[in-house]
This record gives structure tokens, sequence and C-alpha cells, in this order.
């Protein structure tokens, strides 16, 4: 008898083990249905017959690198810790845009363990040569002694290879220069001996191998301190060379990249020196302009020019949209403009003009407009009813697939809190590609314990950012609005919730949001008039700009 009576037991503790452990797993995913975002130009420039839109790529979008092969034209963009990273666009027309792939799209390639939103990769630099495309960039906070790096491919839409270390290759913001069957980057580093002051930068020149990307013969420096060294001008980067009518042009970003960005221009008739400043910097800049002016676009700088098959040039730059208050969320983005030759150098554009919104198009045949635009006013929905694009992006590189596609599902599993870098979250998004944004989901998530949470994030990094969704407080189910700035946690607004499957709303409004559910079949508002500014570069600090999607987190789960 008594050993029926422990079998019986042994069996009602098995089974409430197992119905725990099914509870724990279903808290530990999510389903979400489909998601939706509908963004709206704040300037709502408007474009005549033959000109186009700018920025042609809108959002956190920064660094732009170019380069052309054939009638084909490519960009990639810094990525820092967002994972896949190094987001590959393709161009026939200079206008029309399409992301083809991520450069970094395996965890075997780079490794964000421990490191932070803003640091990871930035400012790569794009190059052809001899049938391959090259990638250069940096990742020095990268486990490990990354450092500066190049990857390889036969196709720019991949696959890369894994990186390859330009061993005591230091500094950030590498560029390779192709010069017959020799190979030259140049980029930022420290000055010889002891900085003048905060900010002092040189620009170097280093020859590398270019099959083993091994340095050969002595680092040079290009630059010390600026065009101007007398005037201590800050942050001389983002450096590329090109060659044209016997001379080498070294083009860099100075100011560094805020408000007092700019692009400054030298020359030479020898690829390591001396160079001689323009008569006209800086090329391109904004910062002598009135910040009272209605729409401004701020922050020019880091561009690279390409010379078009019918000898046009144009170039790529990175610049922002403010919306009043002078606060941007959605991250530095890319430009283009025409480059106009005088006297053998080039201009950008002409110092206290404005960048213009709308221009005429560059002279190439007309492209489609592709199915998803990357700029103007536009729309889409993703259905999860099929794999997930190259633009959906998480944080820090995840050990295991986070996600998976079922049955018109994206099924999320949960993963670290935001802030602890040894791991990733539960989390996967789409960049907030217009100040004025219209974001939304379903979700079909039963929390077990409290702080058990699925919906829709808004993150700027780490330590800033929104969650609107189902969660479990003091025992209940509820729909709820929560604000984390500077790590710091706040309860926004809470409303109570029968249904586990509940529809999000978010509403972005420059510096303002509101956020409003379906559940039961009634549309009901959550919160209105909600301070998002605390989202913006300007408060929250660094490089990218806000990514928006679905986020879930089970409690005292890893």
């Amino acid at each position: 008898m008594n050993q029926k009576i422990l079998l019986v037991a042994a069996l009602c503790a098995a089974s409430a083990a197992h119905a725990a452990a099914e509870a724990a797993e279903a808290a530990a995913s999510a389903r979400f249905e489909r998601f939706s975002y509908a963004g709206r130009s704040q300037e709502q420039a408007k474009p005549r017959a033959g000109e186009f839109l700018n920025p042609i790529l809108s959002g956190y979008f920064p660094d732009p690198s170019i380069t052309r092969v054939g009638d084909d034209y490519y960009i990639v963009n810094s990525s820092f810790t967002n994972f896949p990273g190094l987001p590959i666009m393709h161009s026939r027309d200079l206008v029309m845009w399409t992301q083809v792939g991520n450069a970094l799209d395996r965890p075997e390639q780079v490794d964000f363990t421990g490191v932070r939103g803003s640091q990871g990769i930035y400012a790569p630099d794009i190059s052809f040569h001899n049938g391959r495309y090259y990638i250069i960039t940096t990742c020095s906070s990268c486990p490990g002694g990354m450092g500066n790096f190049v990857i390889t491919a036969d196709k720019p839409s991949g696959p890369w290879s894994k990186p390859v270390t330009i061993q005591g290759l230091n500094g950030i913001d590498p560029s390779i220069f192709w010069d017959g069957d020799k190979a030259y980057v140049v980029h930022n580093d420290a000055p010889v001996g002891t900085p003048r002051y905060d900010g002092h930068r040189a620009i170097w020149i280093t020859e590398i191998d270019p099959v083993s990307f091994q340095r050969v013969g002595t680092p040079k420096v290009l630059i010390d301190g600026g065009v101007v060294p007398a005037r201590n001008p800050i942050w001389i980067e983002g450096p590329h060379l090109l060659k044209k009518d016997g001379y080498y042009y070294l083009m860099c970003a100075e100011g560094g990249t805020g408000d007092n960005h700019s692009e400054v221009i030298l020359r030479s008739k020898d690829v390591m020196g001396p160079y001689v400043p323009g008569p006209a910097n800086p090329i391109l800049t904004q910062r002598d302009l009135d910040p009272a002016r209605t729409n401004p676009v701020t922050t020019t700088g880091h561009a690279k020019l390409v010379q078009t098959r019918q000898g046009d040039w144009w170039a790529v730059f990175l610049a922002t949209r403010p919306y009043p208050g002078n606060f941007y969320n959605i991250g530095r983005e890319t430009f283009l403009l025409p480059v106009t030759w005088k006297d053998g150098w080039p201009t950008i554009l002409e110092q206290g003009k404005p960048v213009p919104y709308t221009l005429a198009k560059p002279k190439l045949p007309a492209q489609p407009v592709p199915a998803l635009p990357m700029n103007g006013d536009f729309s889409y929905v993703d259905e999860f009813d099929k794999p997930l694009s190259a633009a959906w992006i998480g944080m820090r590189t995840p050990r295991a697939q986070l996600y998976q596609i079922d049955k018109g599902d994206l099924v999320l599993q949960s993963g670290q809190p935001f802030g602890k870098l040894d791991g990733v979250p539960g989390f996967i998004g789409r960049r907030q590609q217009h100040h004025d944004a219209t974001v939304s989901t379903v979700v079909d998530y039963a929390p077990r314990r409290d702080g058990d949470r699925a919906g829709l994030v808004a993150v700027q990094n780490d330590a800033n950012y929104l969650f609107l969704g189902v969660t479990q407080a003091a025992g209940r189910r509820v729909v709820a609005l929560y604000k984390y700035e500077d790590g710091k946690e706040t309860l926004l607004e809470s409303a109570p919730v029968a249904d586990q499957r509940v529809e999000l709303v978010m509403e972005m409004r420059g510096g303002r949001s509101a956020y409003r559910y379906r559940s039961g079949g009634q549309v009901k508002a959550l919160k209105s008039d909600v301070d998002v500014t605390f989202l913006s570069t300007q408060k929250a600090k660094g490089f990218v700009g806000v990514v928006i999607g679905p986020y879930v987190q089970a409690s005292g789960t890893d």
C-alpha cells in the first residue's frame, strides 16, 4: 500500500513538474501575427518629374561608403552591435535602393559579447578590385582583439568571408585605396606623440599586401589635426582616397559627427603625400546656417565620391533631420548630392547653402520603384509568411537563432534582459525610418509569473527604450507601457486584459508618442502625449537610431 502511495505521489510530482516546465516554456516564447509600419516624412518635400528625394536611405543608415561596378552601385553602412550587420544596398540610378543582404550574417564572423550599443562595427568602406568585393571596417571593442579587419565576397549579396584582422593597424575608419597592383589603407589614429588637445587626431596611410591584407612598408601620417592645424581642428576621420587627372585626392570628415560636422579635401601628386588643402574647405557643411530654419538638414559629413559611367560625380554622406528642439530619434541617414569640379578641386555643396530635399536625378536610366522604398512616405506589412528579410536586425550576436516562422507567425524566444551585455535580448526589429511613424503587431502571449512580458519595444540602446505589451503584475494579466531612461524603469500606464491575444500600436510623432491596444474586439487608448525625446541621440547619446520590433522576456530566465 505504501508503495502505491509513493508511486501516486511520484506521478503527481512528475506531472506537476511537467506542467511547470510547460508553463515556463510557454512564458519563454511569444507568437506575433504580423508587423505593420507606416511612416510619413515631416518635411513633406515633393519631388517633381525628373527629381529625386533626400535622404536616399532614411533612418539609421550612417557612415555610407559607395562603389560602382559597371552599371551597379553598392552602399554599405555602419551597424554597430546590431546583427546581422553591415547592410548592403544596391541601385542602378543612385536614387532607388534595395537591400540585398548583410555582410555580417553568421555568428562565426563577429562576436559582440560585452559590447555596448554604439560600439561594435562602424565606418565601413566597400570597394571592388579584380572581380572581388572588399569591405574594411573596425571592431576595436569586440572580444579577441578583432580591430581593423577585411572581409571579401564574389557577390555583394554574399556570402562574405570570415574577417581577417590587419595586425598592428590601430585606430578607426579604415578605407582601402587600390592603385594598380598596390593596396593602401588610410585611417584615423592618434597623432605622433602626445595629443595637443581633446579631439586631436591624425590620418595615416599604410600599404598592405593585397592577398594577406597585412601591413608592408612604414606607416605615415598624412594629416596631423586637420586642414588648418593652427585652429586645433577636432576629429579628422572617415578618410577616402581617389585618383583623378594625375592627382591623389584625400577626403576626410572634420569637426565631429554633430552639428559642426564637415567634409574637407586635400590633394597630392604622390599617394604618400605631402597633401595640400583645397582652396574652399570645407566642401560640405551645414554648421554655418541659421539653426532656426524650417526642416533643417544637419551634421553633414563623412562623405565618399563615386563617378558614373557617363563621367558625372556624386557624393553620398551622412546627415540628420531633427524635429523641433534639435532632437532626432531615428539616427544619422544617407544623403546624395552632385559634385562639381573647378580648377581641379571638387565641391559637394557651396558654403552657406542648405542641403536640398529635392533636386535633379542623376543622368542614369530610370529604375522602377522598389517593392519597399527606402525614402519618402511609405508603409509595409510583414505577415510572417516567409523568411524574414535582411532588414530585420537584433542586438548583439545570438549563439542560437531566437525566432522561427511558423504557420504565419513569428515565434520569438525569450533572451536576456536589456543591459545584460553578455547575451542577447529576445528582440528583433526594424529601423524607425520616420519621426512620424505608426507601428503595430498582434501578440499572443500568456505570462506565467510577475514580470513575464511580450510585445513591442522601441529601443535606442540597452538603457533607453520603451516597452508596450502584455505582462503579469501582482498576479494579473495587463497591457502595460514601461519607460526605461538611463536604465531606470518607470511604469507609465497599465490596464487589465482578459485575452492573451492583443493588438499593440505605437504612434511616434517626433518627440511625442501615443499608445493603444485592441483586446476583445475593442480598441482602447492606453497612454497619449508621452515624451520620447529621451530616445533621441542628444539625450541617449551614441551613434545609432531607434529600432522597433517584437520582444519577449520571461522573468528570471536567460
